[in-house]
């Protein structure tokens, strides 16, 4: 019996027979004992991917239900168990699109359906690490983690109390507190500083008293973790394999710009992202062009919900001025987008901007923006940018204008908004970081693992900046 697949065929080959070697002439591709086998192997293996909670059928003997399964999990492995662009209402990251039948028919007459599966994975370090992380904690999570323990009174600033070095080092991770100011079992005035701004982001009071609240925050279980490490590699396996050597990446969860030149990391910076309520969209979307001494044009929803009780006085004192029935700030030092825009083609009027509100910067929790990025010391970067393009010369003239000019880059630079709350220290361990807009949960049901903690950042935007 033959399948067709879009060109080539899929044949189940008798028992006796082997696959096709790459010496003989090209035939029809045909399933085998020992390929059938490598398929159910695979699908059996398949919480090395974090994709254990989902149902892959591995039963199938016939060559048309073989060929489903193998197809069915290589899209798993290839782009994603899950589709970002329904899981989200905007998401425009490019992603892989591999031929998978004409791989499943060479891998089928080659005799290797192991390795091209897992050939379709990344490849990268990061995912690697993930994976063994997954599989720790899935297998031996005492092993990995140590929880603090919930049971006793509330820590007081001052106090000594045995779940001191557990608190501490989750503090440490989700950057709140320095990694040399954990000392011993005592409760330090640094430690009572970092509880306190923890409580502060989360709606709590800021007493620096840990008590169920705070503790809440900082005791992830194991689950929660194993859960976590799933859905960021499920989010690797969204991107495509191959991305350009030269681009920007900001991780909307983290808050920080990455910059890669030639497939290097060049620059790394803070950045502001938007708050929960307008969250940056995850774009894969180019800059184009360099702008000096922008103008702002309010966007209608933000001169409707932060504008619309302010009079004339406001407007003049912060140079705003009415244009055509759109409230236009214009350029210096007091324009919502500093003095230099990044501009990028698309649809949603995202883009990396700078800001006169410096001190946002110093904040752990930065989605406090209404959706655009704001970049840590833009200027310094849009002169490195100029400079890698070859228009340092014109970006300069440019700013000496004091107007609104217009900087065209002889090279787009790709930029992808992606969300990742896995992380990884100095020494290589994944560490997981909170999940600001709470967007984990859905990428983590769809995967087939239980909701995870509801706890959220309550961050309020404190301008009316995009």
């Amino acid at each position: 019996m033959v399948l067709l697949l879009a060109g080539c065929s899929v044949e189940v080959a008798p028992d006796n027979q082997a696959a096709a070697t790459a010496s003989e002439p090209a035939g029809p591709a045909r399933w085998s004992d020992a390929t059938a086998k490598q398929l159910r192997d695979a699908i059996n293996a398949r919480g090395a991917h974090g994709l254990d909670q989902m149902a892959f059928d591995a039963s199938a003997k016939d060559e048309a239900g073989l060929t489903k399964q193998a197809l069915a999990y290589a899209g798993a492995l290839a782009r994603g168990a899950t589709d970002p662009t329904k899981l989200y209402e905007v998401y425009t990251v490019p992603r892989p699109n591999p031929d998978l039948r004409a791989g499943l028919a060479g891998a089928l007459r080659a005799g290797d359906v192991r390795g091209w599966l897992e050939s379709l994975t990344p490849g990268d370090d990061n995912y690697k690490r993930l994976s063994k992380a997954y599989v720790a904690l899935r297998t031996d999570p005492p092993a990995r983690h140590a929880n603090i323990p919930v049971t006793g009174d509330a820590i007081k600033p001052g106090a000594t109390d045995p779940r001191i070095p557990t608190i501490a080092r989750e503090l440490v991770i989700l950057d709140y507190l320095d990694g040399g100011a954990a000392q011993g079992q005592q409760y330090t005035p640094a430690m009572v500083k970092a509880v306190q701004g923890i409580q502060a982001d989360y709606g709590m009071k800021p007493d620096g008293v840990i008590g169920s609240e705070a503790l809440a925050i900082l005791n992830m279980s194991d689950v929660d973790r194993a859960r976590a490490v799933a859905v960021a590699m499920e989010r690797l396996r969204w991107l495509e394999r191959t991305p350009p050597a030269t681009r920007i990446d900001v991780n909307l969860a983290e808050a920080r710009l990455t910059y890669w030149r030639d497939g290097k990391i060049a620059d790394s910076r803070k950045v502001v992202v938007g708050e929960p309520d307008t969250e940056t969209p995850q774009l894969g979307s180019p800059i184009f062009r360099l702008v000096a001494n922008p103008t702002w044009t309010v966007p209608r929803s933000i001169q409707e919900k932060d504008l619309a009780n302010k009079g004339s006085g406001y407007l003049k004192a912060n140079n705003m001025k009415w244009e055509d029935g759109w409230i236009v700030q214009q350029p210096g030092p007091k324009n919502s987008l500093g003095l230099v825009k990044f501009d990028m083609l698309n649809d949603h009027a995202i883009y990396l901007h700078d800001t006169p509100a410096k001190a946002l910067f110093a904040m752990i929790q930065r989605q406090r923006s209404h959706g655009c990025v704001r970049v840590e010391d833009a200027l310094g970067f849009a002169e490195m940018l100029a400079r890698d393009n070859g228009v340092t010369g014109e970006w300069q003239q440019a700013r000496g204008t004091g107007e609104e000019t217009f900087v065209k880059l002889p090279r787009q630079i790709p930029v992808r908004m992606l969300y990742q709350t896995v992380l990884f220290d100095d020494a290589g361990e994944p560490i997981v970081r909170n999940d600001p807009y709470g967007w984990d949960d859905r990428v983590g049901t769809a995967l087939g693992f239980k909701a995870g903690r509801a706890l959220r950042v309550e961050s309020g935007a404190t301008d009316v900046g995009p």
